[in-house]
């Protein structure tokens, strides 16, 4: 989601209330979107999905497992839309790609592993398997029938939850909750669930807790005075992990998910960090759409996701994996 989610997604009443009939419309879109039959590839699939727009920690959860499948010897690729790159058809992302033409998201998960850019799934499983993958993982795409997943994760962002619960364009959901967690073996819970989330879950779904924490690079910054920027989805969870990992913040600045940043607003950051006599900080996603010489003068600091029990989540990848 480019803009900002308006205020009134995260509350009871007022205008949500008043579009319930558009909200209708999106739920039977869905609906009928998504009991199209796919094709079922020959090796697994995972999806790691949610049912909001905007962050819920997909990408982070893709790297994740990705990590813990290389770590088994598995031939794992990605598969993902790329969001905001303009690139048509399906791309493997390659040296020399950019953000405009394959999206953040995806330059980050090359970095982990062989990754596909494509809004037709299929035909990025089929390219991918003809290129020696043998386990895809998706970063996104529950809600996309294309490709038959054998095994999905509601991906949940436990600061926003769902939000006031509502449908598009009442409230943040893709599709109702319910009928997202019917296609899912378990919900990912990250962070603390302020909202309340974990109860508007079907009983019987298994509920898999995990926590973000700065990773290496961001614990460097302990005690030194920085200037954060970010372009995210929720550009204050990162700034709340650059506190935690004992950062001085001199000042913020939050930009919308996916922003591109002009040459000028480049410049202007820098610029203010200067002035402030601060590190200039940013998130990986959003050092993915800087110029390479501005790119080198910005500090990276980033997330790693912290299990509550490591052991959900690969038992749950050794039934994926024995489902091929």
């Amino acid at each position: 989601m480019k803009g900002r989610a308006p205020a009134f997604w995260w509350r009871e009443g007022g205008l949500g209330a008043l579009l319930a009939p558009a909200a209708a419309l999106t739920g039977w879109l869905t609906a009928r979107r998504v009991a199209r039959t796919g094709w079922r590839a020959p090796v697994p699939v995972l999806c790691c999905g949610n049912v909001t727009v905007g962050g819920a920690g997909k990408t982070t959860l893709a790297l994740d497992l990705g990590a813990r499948l290389l770590a088994r010897g598995v031939g794992v690729h990605f598969l993902t839309r790329g969001y905001g790159g303009r690139g048509r058809g399906v791309h493997r992302v390659a040296p020399g790609d950019t953000a405009a033409m394959v999206g953040d998201e995806a330059l980050l998960l090359a970095q982990c592993a062989p990754t596909w850019r494509g809004a037709d799934r299929a035909a990025g499983a089929r390219a991918a398997i003809a290129a020696g993958a043998t386990a895809l993982v998706m970063d996104d795409g529950l809600q996309n029938p294309g490709l038959v997943k054998t095994m999905a994760l509601l991906t949940i962002d436990g600061r926003g939850g769902f939000g006031n619960a509502r449908l598009l364009p009442a409230g943040p959901l893709r599709e109702q909750v319910g009928s997202a967690a019917r296609r899912c073996a378990a919900a990912v819970l990250i962070g603390e669930d302020a909202r309340g989330a974990a109860a508007l879950l079907p009983p019987a779904l298994p509920v898999l807790r995990a926590w973000l924490r700065p990773d290496a690079a961001a614990r460097t910054l302990a005690g030194r005075r920085v200037f954060a920027f970010a372009g995210i989805a929720s550009p204050e969870k990162f700034f709340t992990t650059l506190r935690e990992a004992g950062a001085e913040l001199a000042a913020c600045r939050g930009f919308s998910d996916h922003h591109p940043f002009s040459a000028r607003e480049q410049s202007a950051l820098l610029a203010e960090a200067a002035r402030l006599g601060a590190c200039p900080v940013t998130t990986p996603k959003d050092a993915c759409r800087l110029a390479p010489e501005v790119r080198a003068l910005v500090h990276v600091a980033g997330v790693e996701l912290v299990w509550a029990d490591a052991a959900r989540i690969e038992a749950l990848l050794d039934d994926a994996l024995a489902m091929r």
